[in-house]
């Protein structure tokens, strides 16, 4: 099976060949290294640009502009921030212009923690990315979704935001990409050679169309004790959890969001008014974390239908994330903390 950097590399190469992608470019996403995850390695139409995030950005908006469509990437969210008025303004440009000019980019960044990345690679920038009005968010936690997201922000005629979790980069997936050969043969075909790569050219499979609506969330595990609501990174986590209290004779009911914005209220609106109970889990930092937002509305909307009171487990809210593993277990949400949150919710009386 595919891990999530391959799944998104070969929906960009069914991009650049079906889609009409021109351009995918980066600080090194283009030859020899594909990008620092090898999420572009042998992709056509992948370019070197320089070390400077508000010209990729700049970039990418001249090229939606004038009617390409373009996947650029800012190699570390962390990185991204000195572009945030650059991103306003490519959210508003379909409203300013009353419908006249779509903005057809889409910008990829690595988020999150999990790989030891200190201050400087650990950011997540969901909750600021939910901030840009005018953008699409995507979240996957898995390779077939990552797959069908990247696919459907290529299509879409405004722009969006793909946050791609550094830690499930190289997890592979449990369903096959169409159109995926068998392990070894992808990695032979598509996976760059460690040393001299001036003569390799990767051997694409023959790929189909698959497309992961924006804005639609999947129930990963069904329940009807409590609903965690999730993405990304802490989505595995939560499956996990989910299952050990289930041999507790606990039923606890998991929704992967894969959309931040827009998001899907009627799924967890749904579950919510059946389960009672909801626990909203992400890496962010905790104050005006996206969570928040919809721990809000949901007592707003459903505050007569529930039995506790909403939760929401987040990220500790620090400047950064330390570089010794026990300052980065101790700054976001791990599976022990999920359980113990569960528990806690479970067990609050009305």
């Amino acid at each position: 099976m595919a891990n999530m950097a391959q799944a998104i590399r070969m929906a960009l190469h069914y991009g650049e060949k079906n889609l009409g992608v021109t351009d995918i470019f980066g600080e090194d996403v283009g030859a020899p290294l594909g990008g620092a995850f090898t999420v572009t390695q042998g992709l056509e139409t992948a370019w070197n640009s320089p070390l400077d995030e508000r010209g990729i950005v700049s970039t990418a908006i001249g090229l939606g502009l004038a009617g390409d469509r373009c996947v650029a990437e800012i190699q570390f969210c962390d990185y991204i921030f000195n572009t945030i008025d650059l991103l306003k303004i490519a959210g508003n440009t379909l409203w300013c212009s009353n419908g006249q000019y779509n903005m057809p980019i889409v910008v990829m960044t690595p988020v999150g923690a999990g790989i030891r990345g200190s201050v400087y690679h650990s950011h997540s920038f969901d909750a600021w990315a939910a901030r840009l009005p005018g953008w699409k968010v995507v979240m996957p936690s898995t390779p077939l979704d990552a797959y069908g997201l990247m696919i459907s922000a290529i299509k879409d005629p405004n722009p969006v935001l793909f946050l791609k979790p550094k830690s499930l980069l190289r997890v592979r997936g449990e369903e096959l990409l169409p159109g995926e050969p068998a392990e070894k043969e992808l990695k032979s075909m598509i996976d760059a050679p460690i040393g001299d790569r001036s003569k390799w050219k990767a051997r694409w499979p023959k790929l189909g169309e698959f497309e992961i609506p924006i804005g639609k969330g999947k129930i990963v595990h069904e329940g009807s004790d409590v609903t965690v609501v999730s993405y990304g990174r802490t989505l595995p986590l939560c499956v996990k959890a989910a299952q050990e209290l289930a041999t507790q004779g606990r039923s606890v009911e998991v929704i992967d969001l894969r959309s931040i914005y827009p998001y899907d209220w009627q799924m967890i609106r749904e579950s919510v008014q059946k389960t009672g109970r909801v626990l909203f889990v992400n890496e962010d930092t905790e104050v005006t974390n996206f969570g928040e937002h919809l721990a809000y509305r949901v007592t707003q909307e459903l505050f007569y239908e529930i039995h506790a009171r909403p939760r929401v487990l987040a990220g500790k809210n620090l400047p950064g994330i330390g570089l010794h593993p026990n300052l980065e277990e101790a700054s976001v949400p791990h599976y022990e903390d999920i359980v113990h949150e569960l528990r806690e919710v479970l067990e609050e009386v009305p």
